[in-house]
């Protein structure tokens, strides 16, 4: 806390750049903290905000809807396979909240008594007591733990880090063959919760192919619920729509947030099929129902532009100009590869996670006394661009929209940012 005290203002967005109050131009990497989709100041989406907000700001969603809030609802339920019916809460973290307790009252619904929640280490769900328990990075929660409830964990095939002794395959083998003896001699695992795709916050750990579809194989084959997490990896970010369409692994209970609403305001939604939602329905005196409700859970402006943006997917073939754009990526792995402190590159879609290391060879991460996302703000600033870092992770999760050009553009600026900033992280 004490390296910070100024803050640079931010005062407009334009497209891919943020404009400071000096008239500075910064290149959007982290599109806003992982949730623009179309850049700033998008006149669709702001013309979407500007008509909702003239004719309904809020109304709440206890004993009453909206419009656009039922419009998004349906929206959602056709491009989710499998899924039935949603609910809306305000952020990732909520939502993923609302997941656990809707996974936990389900088997007390049902007659069950299942009541342990299972996890993959190193996974992130959000900062709030539930999520932090589900996925507990020990670098961002070690010192709540004592309060948290107790998960059982389950390691995760990361290809730059395989124990002595495997290959990859043989780690995935093992990591699988170890859920499966836990989830079948346990019977009090109520669910499994994991992210879709890739870990985000955790470090860019992109999932082998076929392991997220063989856990939930093994979900339905043991009776657990499998709950994803799509907050950051859904709605393009990896290059597909619905991720765990992509991975066919469709859950019983999905979350969505961050890019719902295109980035422009705060919204998201868990989603169940119908077996998990019939299971909710009862007779008052039954007690059934969800005991969860949010001040501005489906609020009206965000269920308008959310609206809008989903729109625009399909109008502008979002999806498609991602998987083309998300190549160029790849021209650059061998230039960044070559700089002497990364040791790793992960990517998939919109997202890439470059590794930085004392040792090629021994692969000791980069740990100098002034925080790594200090200097790299600041380097990245004399670059024209806003990054931040994750530990010794350097993250590029630029706005989904971006250009081709502007995407090689931002990735050059990146790789002298991390040679002038190469200095000030090993000596420091």
């Amino acid at each position: 806390m004490k390296e910070w005290n100024s803050f640079d203002t931010i005062t407009k967005g334009k497209g891919m750049w943020l404009i400071d109050s000096k008239g500075n131009k910064m290149l959007d990497a982290v599109a806003s903290m992982w949730c623009n989709v179309w850049g700033h100041s998008n006149p669709e989406l702001v013309k979407a905000i500007t008509d909702q907000s003239k004719k309904l700001q809020h109304s709440s969603m206890f004993n009453l809807t909206n419009e656009p809030a039922e419009r998004l609802a349906d929206s959602l339920v056709k491009i989710s396979p499998g899924m039935y019916k949603v609910f809306f809460s305000d952020n990732g973290s909520s939502a993923m909240e609302i997941a656990i307790k809707i996974a936990l009252q389900y088997w007390k619904n049902i007659g069950g008594k299942k009541t342990k929640i299972a996890t993959i280490e190193n996974g992130y769900h959000g900062d709030t007591f539930g999520a932090m328990s589900v996925g507990y990075v020990p670098e961002f929660f070690s010192k709540f733990k004592e309060q948290l409830f107790s998960t059982i964990q389950f390691p995760v095939p990361n290809k730059y880090k395989i124990p002595k002794g495997f290959t990859f395959i043989d780690y995935q083998d093992y990591c699988l063959e170890i859920i499966e003896k836990k989830l079948s001699k346990n019977n009090n695992i109520a669910a499994f919760v994991m992210e879709s795709g890739a870990q985000v916050a955790g470090g860019v750990i992109i999932y082998p192919k076929g392991f997220q579809r063989k856990i939930s194989k093994l979900c339905k084959k043991y009776n657990v619920l499998f709950v994803l997490d799509e907050i950051a990896t859904g709605f393009g970010r990896l290059g597909s729509m619905i991720q765990y369409n992509e991975q066919k692994s469709i859950p019983d209970i999905v979350a969505y947030g961050k890019m719902l609403t295109g980035g422009y305001l705060t919204m998201a939604a868990t989603l169940t099929n119908k077996k998990v939602y019939d299971s909710f329905l009862g007779e008052f005196n039954d007690w059934k129902h969800l005991f969860h409700g949010h001040t501005y859970t489906g609020n009206p402006i965000a269920a308008a532009v959310a609206n809008e943006n989903l729109k625009m997917y399909q109008r502008n073939h979002l999806i498609k100009k991602i998987q083309k754009t998300s190549k160029i990526f790849e021209k650059f792995y061998q230039e960044i590869s070559e700089i002497d402190i990364v040791g790793d590159i992960r990517h998939k879609g919109m997202l890439m996670g470059i590794e930085l290391v004392t040792s090629k060879k021994k692969k000791t991460p980069i740990h100098p006394k002034k925080s790594i996302n200090k200097i790299f703000f600041e380097e990245g600033k004399k670059h024209g661009i806003y990054l931040r870092t994750l530990g010794n992770i350097v993250m590029l999760v630029p706005p989904l929209a971006i250009s081709e050009k502007e995407l090689n553009l931002l990735l050059k600026k990146t790789i002298m940012t991390i040679k002038s900033a190469r200095s000030k992280v090993v000596n420091c």
